[in-house]
């Protein structure tokens, strides 16, 4: 019996562990799941029941003796520890250098671009956690003519805040194409994010609008072929910005992470044929930056309940697959991603049951796997897992 379809889900920052080179990018001994754990309050039936905590290196939890899914972990080979490099890893891209950074901040003749082509000046330009620029810059900004904040982060990433009072959201918008436009070659970075945030001095609040302009893949990955191939490819959540658009034949929004379990649940029942590829961001965006380990650990628990509501829905034809693409440890110094294996989990009638697939090479075996699940030769960096994970292959 072939597969038909394929739900890729990216818990956005779920890591289960240190890399072996994490001290290199200051992240020695960083367990992001860990961290959840030792909360007391973490409890995840249903991701259990798939081997989570029978992984290789998970030595908290409890295993489970019959795991009803196929599990191990995946360890990234890309130089970085970013939302764009692990999702190009996922779909087939080995990225050998890794995108720009800046920790003193961008350069004053880019920022002078910056302000000549938009005709806004920039506050701020400098490394900031997300919530904590809108309190020291907020205020300046709405006393500010024509002014938006610039942020960076340990990220590849040029952001850009404004109140939505005072810069309309697809003015933020057109100011960050203009930016994305500008941020070539050495300063191409991986994602710019235009970051609209509203409410009054001393309780400004993010919106759900941030939007994400992403450099293009460098070349073909899984989505494209597959699109190529004539196989259907969504991306639900952020994963059309991520990737540009590169790929995707059909892209649905997703405000929240139950949002996004809301749109996954509609196309449980929808017919096609490919790959329906998932990234929820609250763990990352709303716990992990924040050093939340409680609300971290509350959403996990919020997942894993849905996720026992949706495995008996799933077709005999599909395939569930669960991973991250990097970590972002709540209980770590700091407030960016870690480097850290990611989790993998598979669930389908044809997959094999308590199967450990051990320490995986690289996140691009994910990619290779799914076309071969899929039946396509896919041309790109990564190793298939379908004879260790699928039924009779």
């Amino acid at each position: 019996m072939a597969i038909d379809r394929v739900f890729l889900l990216v818990l956005d920052s779920v890591g289960i562990g240190a890399l072996p080179d994490a001290a290199a990018y200051g992240d020695a001994g960083c367990n992001t799941l860990r961290s959840c754990y030792q909360t007391g309050e973490l409890h995840l039936p249903n991701m259990a029941r798939l081997g989570l905590f029978n992984i290789d290196g998970v030595d908290y939890g409890s295993p489970c003796e019959a795991p009803i899914g196929a599990y191990g972990r995946l360890a990234e080979v890309s130089a970085g520890k970013d939302t764009t490099i692990g999702h190009w890893e996922l779909m087939g891209i080995i990225s050998q250098r890794p995108l720009p950074t800046y920790p003193d901040g961008f350069p004053q003749d880019l920022i002078a671009r910056f302000e000549a082509e938009t005709g806004y000046t920039a506050l701020c330009n400098k490394p900031y956690s997300g919530t904590e620029v809108l309190v020291d810059y907020g205020e300046t900004h709405l006393e500010t003519n024509k002014s938006v904040i610039v942020y960076t982060s340990a990220d590849s990433v040029f952001q850009v805040a404004a109140h939505m009072d005072k810069v309309p959201i697809e003015e933020l918008y057109r100011i960050s194409e203009i930016v994305r436009g500008l941020l070539v070659g050495e300063h191409g970075v991986g994602r710019v994010i235009a970051r609209p945030f509203e409410g009054t001095v001393g309780a400004f609040r993010r919106t759900a609008l941030r939007k994400d302009f992403s450099k293009e893949p460098p070349r073909d990955t899984l989505l494209n072929v597959m699109e190529q191939n004539g196989l259907t490819t969504i991306g639900v959540g952020k994963i059309e910005d991520i990737f540009a658009g590169s790929g995707i034949s059909e892209s649905v929004p997703a405000k929240s992470n139950a949002d996004g379990m809301r749109q996954i649940e509609a196309l449980v029942q929808k017919d096609f044929r490919g790959l329906c590829f998932v990234n929820l961001v609250e763990f990352d965006m709303l716990y992990g930056h924040r050093n939340d380990a409680i609300g971290y650990t509350k959403a996990l628990n919020a997942f894993d309940t849905w996720l026992g509501q949706v495995l008996p829905a799933l077709r005999d034809t599909d395939v569930l697959l669960l991973t991250a693409d990097h970590g972002c440890d709540p209980g770590y110094p700091g407030t960016d991603h870690t480097r850290e294996y990611v989790p993998f989990l598979a669930y389908g009638k044809q997959v094999r049951q308590g199967v450990n697939l051990g320490t995986r090479a690289s996140f691009a075996d994910v990619g290779k796997t799914i076309g071969a699940m899929l039946g396509i030769d896919v041309p790109v960096d990564g190793e298939s897992m379908t004879s260790e994970l699928m039924q009779d292959r």
